[in-house]
């Protein structure tokens, strides 16, 4: 296939500062074990806005300094390959659809990648910090950690399962649910949100979702049994009145620290509060310690997921059980996306056309 020698990619020279569209950037060559991919579509993600602005936060709550700048975001991409570099394996094909995920390099060697847990490698870089993303037109991957999707997807709606999608559905699992359990997502009609919403139906759950009151068709349409408008109502009282004694999980997606305020209240004894939105930052839990231990609470974070969780994602997408609300978007447009992320405008996810 033709490779260019100029690539249009999104750049952001400073955190902070505006998005700068260049269209002679070089095209890299794959290395040693790497692809060359076409980028054609990929996701907006809260956490591109985050780290574009400078917001995006560390394990310790402090913002992450250390960005690889000039910078280049985007980590919900889906390509095709263009080139193979020295040493890819028989398995890989020009042509074929590959994945731009948030984790782009690991160790393979660490306690975290051989329990399947990889995404904590601790040697690990990623595409949103460390390396350039999916905001531009052609990008060089690891073949050896190579997110290969089945030929049969559709790419348009495959960019924000690498993210949100994998995120939702690991939020999910490790609310540790069972058929005909109450599961609340806060956030519901959002980008993470959405998606949850429907992974939880899929695992049998009973959702309840909270949100504001323009997206209650949205939401109960995508499958939740009861709608909170949290602009008009409790939703700690009304959750309790709809469950009795409350939800066996809930799932926050919403990147707000009100979200997150009151969550643990709306749960049951034996309850698990699954987080997932992150606030910008250094927000706190506003429960008491008594509460966690008297009523046996679970409180569990959610960073993505492993190649394995991402590709079972995808695959409930592809056989059409989860069907992810999209809106695409010319790549220039990535400024007024990133506008009207801030405002909370959007329903479902923004997904940008890079390239043909």
């Amino acid at each position: 296939m033709h490779v260019p020698e100029q690539r249009t990619v999104a750049l952001v020279s400073e955190l902070g500062g505006s998005v700068e569209f260049r269209e002679d950037y070089p095209v890299p060559k794959p290395g040693q074990n790497e692809v060359l991919a076409k980028v054609i579509y990929t996701g907006v993600c809260q956490s591109d806005l985050h780290t574009k602005n400078g917001t995006a936060a560390s394990a310790e709550g402090t913002p992450i300094t250390k960005i690889k700048l000039p910078h280049i975001g985007g980590h919900e991409g889906v390509g095709r390959i263009l080139a193979l570099g020295p040493g890819c394996g028989s398995d890989l094909k020009v042509g074929g659809l590959v994945g731009i995920r948030f984790s782009s390099r690991i160790c393979r060697r660490c306690e975290y990648c051989l329990a399947g847990t990889e995404q904590y490698c601790i040697k690990s870089t990623n595409h949103l910090h460390h390396e350039d993303g999916s905001f531009q037109q052609y990008i060089a991957l690891d073949a050896d950690y190579l997110t290969i999707l089945p030929d049969d997807v559709d790419p348009r709606v495959i960019g924000p399962v690498l993210c949100a999608g994998v995120t939702a559905y690991k939020a999910v699992l490790n609310a540790n649910i069972r058929a005909g359990n109450w599961l609340v997502v806060v956030g519901a009609g959002g980008g993470l949100g959405h998606l949850a919403v429907q992974y939880a139906k899929a695992q049998g759950a009973l959702v309840i979702g909270v949100d504001a009151g323009d997206k209650r068709d949205f939401v109960l349409n995508l499958g939740a049994v009861e709608f909170i408008d949290f602009t008009t109502a409790d939703p700690v009282q009304r959750v309790h009145e709809i469950t009795g004694l409350g939800a066996h999980a809930a799932v926050v997606t919403a990147g707000s620290a009100k979200a997150f305020a009151h969550a643990c209240e709306m749960l049951r004894v034996g309850g698990a509060l699954s987080c997932v939105g992150i606030p910008p930052g250094r927000p706190t839990l506003q429960t008491p310690i008594c509460t966690i231990v008297i009523k046996g609470l679970r409180i569990t974070g959610n960073l993505v997921g492993s190649l394995k969780e991402c590709m079972e994602a995808v695959d409930l997408v592809r056989r059409g059980v989860v069907k992810p609300e999209i809106k695409v978007r010319p790549f220039r447009e990535l400024p007024q996306v990133y506008e009207e992320m801030e405002k909370g405008d959007i329903a479902g996810r923004i997904v940008l056309q890079i390239s043909e």
